[in-house]
């Protein structure tokens, strides 16, 4: 297990994130609606439903649109959402998986394929970039829950794989169908996690110049404006200085 190592360039978007809550709202809601439509209605009783329920309270979802969405599952002649996900490569071959929410697979393809042409990349086939990736239970907690120490000693006894501790927070991984009980056994150490989820981490990053960063990140941005996607990795490893660059206000 490492206590610290680098995942930062993947989450470079939590900023840009936050000054487009609405559409981050909407995106929360659909996973809501949709693990509530999968499983029960109730978060105590359906795993992937509590975790959509914990990341939109992360983000200060209302309550209110919470309950809304979880209602709507039960609504007769509601939208079957299927999840798809879709495989490419990015500018200076960078990995890009997309993961997506769809009533509508031609679509939401026709959409994601557009874009990778945009800008510069291309869509591949399922697999021609999942291999190079873990898919992994994430659990994350605020840097002051506890020390970098105390949170790998934590997690080590909760059976985690592996824990990234930096001035942003701890971030605590494990096996996904392990995720709950770690996550469970962590906060009931550290009090309530930032949030709980699964997430393709690099098994290894490409690196990358300026020009083809900007490419990249425009590319990331675009695919995450789309309502059918929920979420966009990739493993690119660009200069911290070249990063704040690309991704100021």
């Amino acid at each position: 297990m490492a206590g610290h190592s680098k995942f930062k360039n993947i989450q470079f978007r939590k900023g840009a994130q936050d000054k487009k809550r609405s559409k981050l709202f909407s995106k929360f809601a659909r996973e809501i609606t949709a693990a509530a439509k999968m499983g029960m209605p109730d978060p105590a009783m359906n795993p992937r439903l509590r975790t959509a329920v914990q990341a939109a309270r992360a983000q200060n979802m209302p309550k209110d649109n919470i309950e809304r969405a979880i209602k709507k599952s039960q609504e007769a002649g509601g939208a079957n959402y299927e999840e798809v996900r879709y495989e490419g490569f990015g500018a200076g071959g960078v990995g890009v998986i997309v993961e997506a929410l769809t009533d509508n697979r031609n679509r939401t393809a026709s959409e994601v394929r557009s874009l990778f042409a945009k800008f510069g990349g291309n869509l591949g086939e399922t697999g021609a970039v999942s291999f190079n990736f873990d898919r992994l239970g994430a659990i994350e907690f605020d840097a002051g829950s506890a020390t970098a120490d105390d949170m790998l000693e934590a997690a080590i006894e909760a059976g985690a794989d592996d824990v990234e501790s930096s001035e942003e927070g701890h971030t605590v991984y494990c096996d996904p169908d392990e995720l709950h009980q770690v996550a469970k056994a962590l906060e009931a150490r550290f009090g309530e996690s930032r949030t709980v989820h699964i997430v393709w981490r690099p098994k290894s990053e490409v690196p990358i110049d300026e020009e083809a960063g900007q490419k990249l990140l425009r590319l990331i941005d675009a695919l995450e404006e789309l309502d059918d996607v929920q979420q966009v990795y990739a493993n690119f490893d660009v200069a911290e200085d070249v990063l704040q660059r690309l991704t100021a206000a």
